[in-house]
């Protein structure tokens, strides 16, 4: 991308309430009620604020499409079902991904203070963005929480040259005494396809060996782009693959949602309803080794992390410790946009 391209994106820069603003408007209007409409424009909100613009704003368009095809059911019927003491599941009716999620994880995060572990797993739901979202709800309710998805086949497994496994992410998150959260968010692909599409909109090249062609060839045009590689690059994808695997196990299997590669996708003039599952598990720290010590142990654990001896030109950060920085800017300065969610908001 032209130096004058880059300027011109970094400066179209908008007001977190205002972007909350559009994307709400935008949401109720394809049809979504106003419980689905705040927990996506929540979800996506945390994610362009952190700076994971992927799964920010711009996917308010991909959203609306969905909802006005009917693959999204804009006012779903959560139902929610106790079935043991540690855990329980939720049937999302097809709605917004985003609203069963922090609907479950706030149900994970009930079951652990009765029980010390809370595990809600998510049948029949559709993509619900930045994982960590969720994770950072459990770990801003004072517990350890883990939250994953799965998804339409997207990323080719190791060795292989077609799509197989989703994007699959895995996120988690701790609560710091005093401080944000620690807070780990990595699909378990190479990127996320979302990627992608940020990179066409911005005619920016992609980075080398994350994507490949439809024939299964490696390439940096995200117009060529179709599949996506997992995590580990050639000599170590196994790595990603096998945690793809779980995610799915988690997610969809034990869940009875879709396996990855049966998933019928979102968007791209599909109406068949989309159907994934996602997995919530919330650790009440006071159940384990006590609220105190906890508290102790992780600050001592993160003093240590952040003191360590660092790389010449290199600082060494915790996990979430780039994206609180990034989203301390951005409520100064703004949140950049790419032109076409600027055009499709109507933010220009």
């Amino acid at each position: 991308m032209s130096q004058a391209s880059s300027i011109a994106v970094e400066g179209l820069k908008f007001p977190a309430d205002l972007l909350q603003e559009r994307v709400l408007a935008a949401l109720r209007e394809a049809g979504a009620d106003e419980a689905s409409a705040a927990a996506a424009a929540r979800a996506m909100m945390h994610a362009s604020r952190l700076g994971i613009d992927s799964h920010g704003v711009r996917l308010t368009p991909f959203y609306a499409e969905c909802l006005r095809s009917g693959q999204i059911n804009g006012s779903p019927a959560f139902t929610i079902k106790r079935t043991a003491a540690g855990t329980s599941m939720l049937d999302a009716d097809h709605g917004l991904g985003h609203a069963a999620a922090y609907a479950g994880m706030e149900e994970a995060c009930r079951i652990a203070k009765e029980s010390g572990v809370g595990a809600v797993g998510i049948t029949h739901s559709t993509h619900y963005g930045a994982a960590g979202a969720y994770a950072l709800a459990g770990a801003e309710a004072g517990f350890i929480a883990l939250s994953t998805t799965n998804a339409d086949s997207l990323v080719a497994f190791h060795g292989g040259k077609t799509r197989f496994h989703g994007t699959n992410p895995i996120a988690a998150a701790a609560p710091v005494r005093g401080s944000r959260p620690w807070l780990l968010d990595m699909a378990t692909s190479a990127i996320p396809y979302n990627r992608i599409l940020l990179f066409r909109s911005l005619e920016r090249e992609l980075p080398d060996q994350v994507t490949a062609d439809i024939h299964g060839e490696p390439t940096r045009n995200p117009h060529l782009a179709e599949i996506l590689t997992p995590l580990g690059g050639a000599d170590f994808g196994f790595k990603g693959a096998g945690l793809a695997g779980l995610v799915t196990i988690l997610s969809a299997v034990l869940t009875g949602a879709t396996p990855d590669h049966l998933v019928v996708p979102m968007g791209d003039g599909h109406t068949e309803r989309h159907d994934i599952g996602h997995f919530c598990l919330a650790i009440d720290p006071e159940r384990f080794v006590g609220r105190e010590t906890y508290d102790l142990l992780m600050q001592q654990y993160l003093a240590g992390l952040r003191g360590s001896p660092a790389k010449a030109g290199a600082q060494v950060l915790a996990p979430g410790d780039r994206e609180w920085q990034t989203m301390e800017k951005r409520d100064r300065t703004g949140i950049p946009v790419d032109p076409d969610t600027v055009r499709f908001l109507d933010l220009a």
